[in-house]
């Protein structure tokens, strides 16, 4: 584990508790003076550690590289957890990040025109490209 490498909140980390217990989560706070920091665990292999914050020794935890999530899987991943850690302000920034996505992609090229169609059961709108 890299045990020189700073730690601050909102980082991603995986490591291990006291207990022996792996974990993945995301930094709450740190302790300086104590060398220790509380994670909020997204992950363990303990199940009755997900979903709770959990306060370990900062040399026992890994910070976990920057990745960005480009297609819509993950994004909707993310969105999903934003909303499990009620985090407002992140779900507002990924749903705002979706749909400037989906528009320029509508808008790449292709020309909507909405036209109708008679059938036997009525009109329907249809969207042509």
């Amino acid at each position: 584990m890299n045990h020189g490498e700073l730690v601050e909140i909102g980082d991603w980390v995986t490591g291990k508790t006291k207990n022996g217990e792996l974990i993945h989560g995301f930094v709450e706070s740190t302790d300086s003076l104590r060398g220790t920091v509380k994670v909020y665990v997204v992950d363990s292999d303990n199940d009755i550690a997900v979903g709770k914050s959990i306060v370990t020794v900062k040399q026992w935890i890994d910070v976990l590289p920057v990745s960005t999530f480009e297609d819509e899987e993950h994004m909707s991943d993310l969105i999903d957890l934003a909303l499990v850690t009620k985090d407002k302000e992140w779900f507002r920034e990924l749903t705002a990040k979706t749909a400037k996505r989906q528009a320029s992609r509508s808008s790449g090229g292709f020309i909507a025109r909405k036209s109708s169609i008679r059938n036997r059961l009525g009109s329907s709108a249809i969207w042509e490209q």
